[in-house]
């Protein structure tokens, strides 16, 4: 008869614990941005903003088919952009990646098309090249001490000297319109029934993820997230992917190019949270002499972070050239610089280094791309552009310090 009476109470006191655990998740999310700790909530809030004003200005803002330019665009930025949050998240800046991916357009043009060198060779070479001028960062860096605005200011000026060399006097390098590479960064875009399966993924993967970590979490005798909430958040994201590509499927589809972009995000995100390096990167960004003292090798975490950023540079300006179908003198400059750091910072990478995700460059692209296809929609002149664009990163910077400094007081506390 006890146990019968008890069995009652045992469900609502399952109840009672799972109710708990649901507003202490809720708590803890309120804790976290009360603290400084905002994560995805400014770039949320910035898209759904952007998408309204757009749209009431111009319904077309969301039409399948310029949603699906918009990606377009935003795998050549946005891949820039992921090497940027490397050298960022130590504290560094590298301001030659527009001329890195101008050079690497250039050379991809000479050996290509003028040379007669295969396509795959000369994409190993302009890639290789990235690699190369950021291991000469990282030496001036490491060796002599020359901090990174300097030494990846001079080399902007040297890089874009070498692109104008290589381009010479006609400025410009038509690529064929019926190759691979230019059929990529124009036409191709995955199958209805791919493009969905891909958006069922990263549930997948989140859910393995969470309930590992929950093994682990009571292994060592700690509490877990409950499964309910684990389920609804996987849900939720499953949910979301799916109607996107439903979405654009209405349209053209999911271009293959932006599904090259965040398959590096991917690969980006679990080297920065599942390796030791990636551990030793936030490690350096957050306190350089106490990750030294830890006995991290300072000098090769550098080297990997400006190699890095440059290689992805070089891989972003050969997008663009595939995206354009040329080499010309003008691939790399204007606001390549500008929009591969902003949508860094706008993402949530730090620029005082210790804190950033790979996620934040495809977020950030997507908020930077969205403005600039909004306001050419509306006609608007490329001044009010760069304006508009520098206010936002402008508010991203003044958010990323109050943040830190609530973060600091928070823990003082």
């Amino acid at each position: 008869m006890s146990k019968t009476l008890n069995k009652p109470l045992d469900r609502a006191d399952e109840r009672v614990s799972h109710d708990d655990s649901i507003m202490g998740t809720v708590s803890a999310f309120v804790d976290r941005v009360r603290s400084g700790d905002l994560g995805m909530l400014p770039v949320a809030v910035g898209l759904v903003v952007i998408s309204a004003v757009f749209t009431s200005l111009n319904p077309l803002f969301l039409a399948p088919n310029n949603l699906v330019n918009l990606l377009f665009d935003c795998a050549t930025v946005g891949v820039i952009s992921l090497g940027i949050v490397c050298v960022l998240m130590l504290g560094e800046i590298d301001l030659s990646v527009g001329s890195m991916s101008g050079l690497a357009s250039a050379l991809l043009g000479v050996f290509w098309v003028n040379m007669g060198v295969p396509i795959p060779l000369a994409i190993l070479i302009a890639v290789a090249a990235g690699a190369l001028v950021g291991a000469i960062y990282a030496s001036l860096f490491n060796w002599i001490g020359m901090p990174s605005f300097i030494s990846t200011l001079a080399g902007l000026l040297a890089l874009l000297g070498c692109q104008l060399y290589l381009l010479g006097n006609t400025g410009s390098i038509n690529l064929p319109y019926a190759s691979p590479l230019v059929k990529f960064g124009q036409l191709w875009i995955m199958p209805d029934w791919f493009s969905h399966a891909v958006a069922v993924l990263p549930g997948l993967i989140f859910l393995y993820a969470g309930l590992r970590v929950a093994k682990e979490r009571k292994e060592v005798g700690l509490t877990a997230q409950p499964m309910g909430i684990l389920l609804a958040k996987v849900i939720a994201l499953t949910a979301t992917l799916e109607f996107a590509v439903w979405y654009l499927n209405l349209g053209r589809g999911v271009p293959w190019m932006f599904g090259l972009f965040a398959l590096l995000v991917v690969v980006m995100n679990y080297a920065l949270t599942r390796t030791k390096w990636g551990r030793s990167m936030f490690a350096v960004g957050g306190n350089r002499e106490a990750a030294r003292r830890a006995g991290i090798n300072i000098k090769r975490i550098y080297l990997s972070a400006f190699v890095l950023c440059s290689s992805l540079a070089a891989l972003g300006g050969i997008l663009s050239a595939s995206r354009l179908a040329s080499s010309s003198q003008q691939a790399g400059t204007g606001d390549v610089n500008l929009n591969a750091i902003a949508a860094a910072v706008i993402g949530g990478t730090s620029l005082f280094g210790g804190r950033g995700s790979a996620y934040s460059a495809l977020l950030g692209v997507i908020v930077i791309q969205a403005i600039s296809n909004g306001l050419t929609l509306l006609n608007l002149p490329s001044s009010l552009r760069y304006m508009i664009t520098g206010g936002v990163l402008a508010i991203a910077v003044i958010v990323d310090s109050l943040a830190r400094r609530s973060r600091a007081s928070h823990g003082r506390g």
